[in-house]
C-alpha cells in the first residue's frame, strides 16, 4: 500500500512539473506576446517578462517590435520625363499593435515589401529625373506616407522612414550628363577668365593714367622689372631702351651732310601742298582750223 501511494505521489509530481514547464512563458523586452486559447485571442497583448498560459488550450505567440530594415529590389521604371531608371530602397518599420500584425495580415514583412515595390514604381512614374537625383529628401517622405497609409491602421505596422539608395541611369544618359556638366564647367571657367581679364585691364588703366601723370614713374617700374629680372640669377640681361630715346638719337646723331662731309641735321618738314589750293582748272586749247588750197582750173 505504501509503495503504491508513493508512485501516485510521484506521478502527481510529475504532471505538475510538467504542466508548470508547459505553462510557463518568458517574453523579451523587444517581444510581445500574444495569447491564442483554442483559436481566439485572449485578452491583450502581453508585456515583457514572465508570462502564464493554460497548458495544452493555450498557444502563445512572440511578435518583435523592434526596427526592422527591410531591403527593397531594385525596380524599373519610365521617369515623367520619358527616362529609363533602376531605383532601389530601403524601409525602416515596426510593429505597434501585435494583435492585428498577427491577425489582420499573414506574414507582415513580405506584405510590406510588397506594398513599398508598388508604391516606389508610382513615385517614380510621377517624377523627372532631376527630382529622383536632386530632390531624395521630398521623395523620400511622399513614399513614407504612402507605404504608411495602408500599413498603419489595418495592420499595425508604423513606416518610420524609406530611403533611396541608388539610381541607375542608362549609359547613354550618363555620356549626355557628362558632357553637359563639362560644358557647364568649361562656361564657367570661360567667365571667371574674362572676369579676371577685366579686373586686369581696369587696373593697368589706372596705372597707365598715374605714369602718365608723373614719367619717373615709368622708369622706376622699368628698373624694378630689370631688379626682378636680374634676381633669377641669370647670364643675360636684356636692357630694354625707350623708342623715344633712339629718336632723339637719331636726331642728333652725327652723318654725312647734302655735300658728303659736315653733320647732318634732321631733315626739315616738307611743307605739305594743299592740292585743294594748288590745283586750278586747266582749259583744253581749241584745235587749229585745218587749211586746205583749192585747186586752180586747168586753163
Amino acid at each position: 500500500m505504501d509503495t503504491t501511494l508513493i508512485t501516485v505521489a510521484v506521478a502527481l509530481v510529475a504532471v505538475a512539473l510538467s504542466a508548470l514547464m508547459l505553462s510557463v512563458r518568458v517574453v523579451q523586452q523587444y517581444e510581445r506576446g500574444v495569447v491564442f486559447r483554442l483559436g481566439r485571442v485572449q485578452g491583450g497583448v502581453r508585456p515583457p517578462g514572465l508570462t502564464f498560459i493554460a497548458p495544452i488550450v493555450d498557444r502563445l505567440r512572440k511578435v518583435n517590435v523592434q526596427v526592422i530594415t527591410m531591403s527593397v529590389p531594385a525596380q524599373d521604371g519610365i521617369t515623367e520625363d520619358n527616362v529609363s531608371v533602376r531605383v532601389d530602397a530601403v524601409v525602416y518599420f515596426r510593429v505597434v499593435d501585435a494583435v492585428k500584425a498577427i491577425v489582420n495580415v499573414q506574414n507582415y514583412p513580405f506584405a510590406v515589401s510588397q506594398v513599398a515595390q508598388t508604391s516606389l514604381r508610382s513615385v517614380i512614374g510621377r517624377a523627372d529625373l532631376d527630382a529622383l537625383l536632386s530632390q531624395r529628401d521630398r521623395l523620400n517622405s511622399e513614399l513614407t506616407a504612402i507605404i504608411d497609409g495602408p500599413t498603419e491602421l489595418p495592420w499595425g505596422i508604423k513606416v518610420e522612414r524609406v530611403e533611396l539608395k541608388d539610381v541607375a541611369l542608362p549609359e547613354a544618359m550618363k555620356r549626355s550628363m557628362s558632357r553637359q556638366a563639362e560644358a557647364e564647367r568649361e562656361r564657367r571657367a570661360r567667365v571667371i577668365t574674362a572676369d579676371g581679364e577685366f579686373q586686369a585691364s581696369t587696373k593697368l588703366a589706372q596705372a597707365a593714367a598715374t605714369m602718365a601723370a608723373d614719367p619717373a614713374a615709368l622708369q622706376l617700374r622699368l628698373l624694378q622689372t630689370v631688379v626682378e629680372v636680374a634676381a633669377e640669377k641669370n647670364s643675360t640681361l636684356v636692357m630694354p631702351v625707350p623708342v623715344e630715346l633712339l629718336r632723339f638719337f637719331d636726331r642728333l646723331g652725327p652723318g654725312p651732310g647734302p655735300d658728303g662731309t659736315g653733320t647732318a641735321h634732321a631733315p626739315a618738314e616738307t611743307p605739305r601742298l594743299d592740292l585743294r589750293q594748288a590745283a586750278t582748272p586747266v582749259i583744253p586749247a581749241a584745235p587749229a582750223p585745218l587749211l586746205t588750197e583749192k585747186p586752180e582750173p586747168i586753163s
